[in-house]
């Protein structure tokens, strides 16, 4: 795809003006970096860090059977989700692997806000849209839905932009940006809240390890909104940050990225994240394929692992060996900004993923130590 073809965010010429290092990403043009992604990485770790995530999709799910029909099509629990609150949940394929990992928002009493990855906003959408026309997923004998449960699925990715705002001041800014008298959301809480004349959501989410918001408006108040933050942000030591930044925090806290640990050809008992599926639910997309995995143990597993010696840093796709035995493959990594150590997520087989175990990782011909860890691999005492 030519530069010319990818999307623009509402932000994009912020960044520009900002100096930031722009590529192309699930089809949108993003900022990689800024002022350089160890930088941005430690802005976060030690006082804020704002990142643009206008890429991302949201869909409106509204009407009667909404929580029913969103419980066929999500592996969480959507029943159990109170008004003004969210939870992280899949939606799977017939064979249990995983077209999207996302965070689904209770916005109403019988409408929802689900936000997904930028590069499946549109398969999702046609998914979601093909299951709800043919009418199968609530499992009526007569096959539909239709007459008892008029159901709305809206795309509404064009018209939201999206921030998130994440760092261990984020409860200071919070109050300088919105005012000190405004409540700050519960983790998993999502609330309206008044900024600059127009409303805003604000969600007590984030996808770096430490407390942070996640704030979405109308595409047309984007930079009002991240001007705004930048400014007030300033006393906190705010900085913008990139995909890059994104990538070395996930990785320190295990946070998978869909793409590279999660797919369609992976389900999320392998991914380690079976939390996330409730199969006591009687019915949901995948759930037979998930109680075959659960009953014989996954093939192979997602596990974290640390390099045991200070050298280049593991990359996606490097072959890892135990004994000399290939046993998997590495699907992220990274040189920890915070450990000071090269990190990496891997598959490999079940039988070999123990906590404690010693692999190698096989980098450019040569085989480097590493050893398996328990998540996360970045803890507040390591820093």
């Amino acid at each position: 795809m030519s530069e010319a073809a990818h999307k623009e965010t509402p932000l994009y010429k912020e960044h520009v003006r900002l100096g930031a290092r722009i590529v192309p990403f699930a089809g949108w043009l993003m900022p990689v970096q800024y002022t350089g992604i160890v930088d941005e990485h430690q802005a976060v770790r030690n006082n804020v860090g704002i990142f643009d995530i206008s890429h991302m999709g949201q869909f409106i799910v509204e009407g009667a059977g909404a929580r029913d029909w969103l419980n066929t099509m999500l592996t969480n629990n959507v029943g159990k989700l109170e008004a003004g609150m969210g939870q992280y949940t899949f939606l799977l394929n017939e064979r249990g692997g995983i077209i999207d990992d996302l965070i689904v928002y209770r916005i109403g009493d019988q409408k929802f806000l689900l936000v997904v990855n930028a590069a499946r906003t549109d398969e999702d959408f046609a998914w979601l849209e093909k299951h709800l026309k043919e009418g199968r997923s609530l499992g009526r004998p007569d096959g539909g839905w239709k007459d008892a449960a008029p159901l709305a699925l809206i795309n509404r990715s064009a018209d939201f932009g999206g921030v998130a705002i994440q760092g261990p001041r984020v409860v200071e800014f919070f109050r300088a940006l919105f005012g000190r008298e405004t409540e700050l959301p519960a983790r998993n809480q999502i609330v309206k809240l008044p900024f600059n004349g127009v409303t805003v959501f604000v969600a007590r989410t984030g996808y770096t390890g430490e407390d942070g918001i996640e704030v979405f408006f109308h595409a047309h108040d984007a930079v009002n909104f991240w001007n705004a933050a930048l400014e007030k942000g300033k006393p906190f030591g705010i900085k913008p940050c990139g995909l890059g930044a994104r990538d070395t925090l996930r990785l320190e806290m295990c946070y998978p990225l869909n793409g590279s640990d999660l797919s369609p050809e992976r389900n999320p008992i392998e991914a380690g994240l079976g939390f996330f599926v409730d199969l006591s639910k009687p019915k949901f997309i995948g759930r037979e394929a998930l109680l075959k995995t659960k009953e014989n143990g996954p093939r192979e597993r997602l596990v974290p692992f640390r390099m045991k010696d200070k050298g280049p840093p593991p990359r996606p796709h490097y072959s890892v060996f135990q004994n000399d035995e290939r046993i998997g493959e590495v699907t992220g990594g990274t040189l920890s900004p915070s450990l000071n150590w090269g990190v990496g997520m891997a598959y490999v087989s079940a039988a070999h993923g123990k906590i404690g175990a010693q692999i190698d990782i096989e980098i450019r011909g040569q085989k480097f130590p590493a050893i398996i860890e328990k998540k996360p691999l970045y803890k507040k005492s390591a820093s």
